[in-house]
């Protein structure tokens, strides 16, 4: 069984995260494509990780009109990566088309919507317009993607244990906001460690600088894979 583990590639610079990918090892872990770095090097640096033998969450976030977003799924889809995401508030026209269009590429890329980012305080939520606290727009948006046709959903592991509770075993819970014991939270308002999350019910955890910001990453990722058993 492959780890659950998806470190993320969050980098101003390529040249550092290249270096992260020669001590990473590619049993241990998926790497997180995101917004820098793809605009800083676009398809090439995810082929090139893909080549080191990682498979690549596509972290884009694609949220447009169903037509532009189906055509990027399809993209992303054709480049062969493993896993990308949209925004599920995108609505459920957007996602059943960008459902289509992946499901037209025939690589088995997974698609997954964003619900509520993980910086998001209840504040800010109120200030941008949703009614309601976290947990209660989370699952509303959850089940919008599920029936839209998503894999699953990115949340927060606080919310992994209802979702998974009202969602089902089949469907993907991926969650950021995943801290060792100990670490810095960050900008991460809603956060859990790496064994709680999976415990909650989450399927993959998005990680970033206590692996990439370690000392010795291929100790930290060893050490946060040895915390889940």
């Amino acid at each position: 069984m492959h780890s659950p583990i998806i470190v993320a590639l969050d980098y101003p610079t390529p040249q550092p995260a290249f270096e992260l990918l020669e001590k990473l090892d590619p049993q241990l872990c998926r790497v997180k494509v995101g917004k820098e770095m793809f605009t800083r090097m676009g398809p090439v640096f995810v082929e090139a990780c893909m080549k080191r033998g990682f498979d690549v969450f596509l972290d884009l976030k694609f949220h447009d009109i169903p037509n532009t977003v189906a055509g990027a799924c399809r993209a992303g889809a054709d480049l062969g990566v493993w896993m990308m995401n949209v925004h599920a508030s995108g609505g459920r026209r957007m996602m059943q088309a960008a459902r289509e269009a992946v499901d037209k590429s025939s690589t088995g890329t997974l698609l997954i919507a964003v619900t509520i980012l993980t910086s998001f305080s209840e504040e800010e939520l109120a200030e941008v317009g949703f009614s309601g606290g976290a947990a209660d727009n989370v699952s509303r948006l959850a089940a919008l993607a599920q029936s839209s046709g998503m894999h699953g959903v990115v949340c927060s592991p606080r919310e992994a244990q209802q979702l998974r509770s009202d969602l089902g075993g089949e469907f993907l819970l991926v969650t950021p906001g995943v801290r060792p014991a100990g670490s810095d939270t960050a900008d991460q308002r809603r956060v859990m460690t790496p064994r709680d999350a999976m415990n909650a019910g989450s399927n993959y955890l998005v990680i970033g600088r206590p692996i990439t910001a370690a000392e010795d990453p291929l100790q930290a990722l060893q050490q946060i894979t040895d915390s889940l058993t």
